[in-house]
């Protein structure tokens, strides 16, 4: 049986980073996942300035014009209307999931990674601290670290499921061709799906168009999907990919003992900007920091006391979010989200900036407190089903 000081299952963003970061710490390191890579994965592909500042911080990899589109033009709109139209915002840039995460693997693999690809991990042995992979291999670590995606392997066998199906949200995409007159703008649309969004992005070649939202409030998310896609002018024929997708509802405790979670396992999904990227290399990292220090105090079992507090700054960022979520989904106040984000700069701007990266839900504190009163007031005439005046 191999040994490795950390086994990390999946080579996502978060998987490559934490094994990224352990080898740069010293530590024998193995990652398993049950695909090979390149493969695909639904996602928008969008990449934040944060996503930047964390794939140059972990990796030493810049934005390159063979991986990235980049676009200034952001446009909002809502069931197709447009609500603010950015020719000036911010950098954004677009990716295709398989061939970043390609690149990502590989670098974490010429640090010293051993990967073990198209390897699905049937047991994971607590006690023992093994992982059995199908096929009947046997590795052994002293720190877990599960990055495999929101159906995380790792994740049932901490808590008996990977994820709450009616609190995460469920998404469905496709790639379309780029139209030779399409402006390249970043496109979000608040109206494709209920307590969700829409969003078209476009890259060198293909435009990805995709929705989602939480299933409870969808129940038909084919039907939304199916307008949304004929609103945008995408191709009608193209078959959805369809995943479930953390959607703000993250783990508490991402872990136990010398087991922790990363990225979409630990639910680090940020629920108004769609913003994953990011978080799943930047946890990543810090499962791989918090395993180092364990390890050096011949005490693995204490990784997880040790990732918690490294992990609650994108944990409160999370609640602030679900925070804003309550402004910008329900029927009581979203009418009011949208004429306030239509005609005003200020908290489009803050919006952009909260993707590029160069704000936090911090920076949006005062406007969240200046709209409560009016929106607690909105809340309790739909409770009461009173109407709106005029």
């Amino acid at each position: 049986m191999k040994r490795f000081d950390v086994i990390v299952i999946g080579s996502g963003p978060a998987g490559s980073a934490a094994a990224r970061v352990a080898r740069r710490y010293g530590l024998a390191t193995a990652i398993v996942d049950k695909a090979s890579f390149p493969r695909d994965k639904l996602c928008g592909g969008l990449f934040t300035g944060r996503s930047h500042k964390a794939m140059r911080d972990i990796f030493s990899q810049d934005i390159t014009p063979n991986l990235f589109l980049t676009s200034t033009h952001m446009r909002f709109s809502a069931s197709g209307r447009p609500l603010a139209d950015i020719p000036d915002a911010p950098e954004m840039h677009l990716t295709m999931r398989r061939r970043l995460d390609a690149m990502l693997h590989d670098k974490a693999v010429a640090s010293g990674a051993e990967a073990f690809l198209g390897c699905a991990v049937t047991q994971i042995d607590q006690d023992a601290r093994t992982v059995q992979l199908r096929g009947g291999e046997t590795l052994g670590y002293d720190v877990l670290i599960g990055a495999d995606g929101v159906g995380s392997v790792v994740a049932r066998a901490l808590f008996g499921k990977a994820f709450d199906p009616d609190k995460t949200a469920f998404g469905l995409e496709i790639e379309t061709p780029l139209e030779a007159a399409h402006d390249n703008a970043v496109e979000i649309d608040f109206d494709a799906a209920e307590w969700g969004y829409g969003w078209s992005f476009p890259k060198r070649k293909t435009r990805t168009v995709g929705i989602c939202g939480l299933p409870p409030q969808n129940p038909d998310i084919k039907a939304s999907m199916s307008r949304y896609v004929a609103l945008t002018g995408a191709d009608a024929s193209l078959s959805y990919k369809g995943a479930y997708l953390p959607f703000g509802d993250y783990k508490k405790t991402p872990g136990k003992g010398a087991v922790l979670l990363a990225g979409d396992a630990a639910g680090l999904v940020d629920p108004i900007t769609g913003e994953g990227i990011a978080l799943a290399m930047e946890s990543g990292a810090l499962a791989a920091q918090a395993a180092a220090k364990a390890i050096a105090r011949h005490a693995p079992e204490t990784a997880m006391a040790r990732y918690r507090p490294l992990i609650r700054p994108i944990q409160k960022s999370l609640d602030q979010a679900r925070l804003w979520r309550l402004i910008m989904f329900p029927k009581a106040t979203q009418g009011h989200f949208k004429k306030a984000f239509a005609r005003g700069s200020h908290l489009q701007m803050k919006y952009l900036q909260l993707l590029a990266g160069e704000a936090d839900y911090a920076d949006l504190r005062w406007e969240l407190l200046r709209r409560m009163p009016r929106l607690a007031w909105r809340f309790a005439k739909h409770r009461l089903g009173l109407r709106q005046p005029g």
